[in-house]
């Protein structure tokens, strides 16, 4: 008989001066084995203002396609209102998360993340300094 079942861990990630993009997918299929959740969902949130979460096939034409279009929609040698107020230059950083979004959802079944062939969760540092990146997960399902 299978029970419903929560289970809440983080992921802690280096990551270089912005925009620095990683792969975060086998971090996330470890506590989904880690929580014996058979089929369920997966929620993810990046802790902070200057990190975003997504899905991509991590290779490095793609990450480069992605860097590239992160800093054609907020490019960091705009001014910005923010950098005005608290003079930080990252005022880029906070746009480009917030257009990104910190916090996915993914399926889970038989175990593993539902996800496509070449298909891979990453973790993005849009700030204009190194960071160490806290990542919230919650795992909710069924237990076998």
């Amino acid at each position: 008989m299978s029970s419903l079942s929560l289970f809440c861990k983080s992921v802690e990630i280096s990551l270089k001066t912005g925009t620095d993009i990683r792969d975060i997918t086998p971090a996330l299929e470890q506590l989904i084995y880690d929580s014996q959740v058979e089929n369920g969902s997966l929620n993810a949130t990046m802790v902070g203002s200057t990190g975003s979460l997504t899905t991509i096939e991590y290779e490095s034409g793609v990450v480069s396609d992605l860097i590239a279009a992160v800093n054609r929609m907020a490019p960091p040698d705009l001014e910005y209102a923010h950098e005005l107020a608290w003079h930080d230059g990252n005022g880029h950083s906070h746009v480009q998360a917030a257009l990104m979004g910190p916090s996915i959802v993914l399926p889970i079944r038989k175990g593993r993340l539902k996800m496509g062939t070449w298909q891979q969760v990453v973790a993005i540092n849009h700030d204009n300094r190194r960071r160490q990146r806290t990542i919230e997960v919650s795992i909710i399902g069924t237990t076998v």
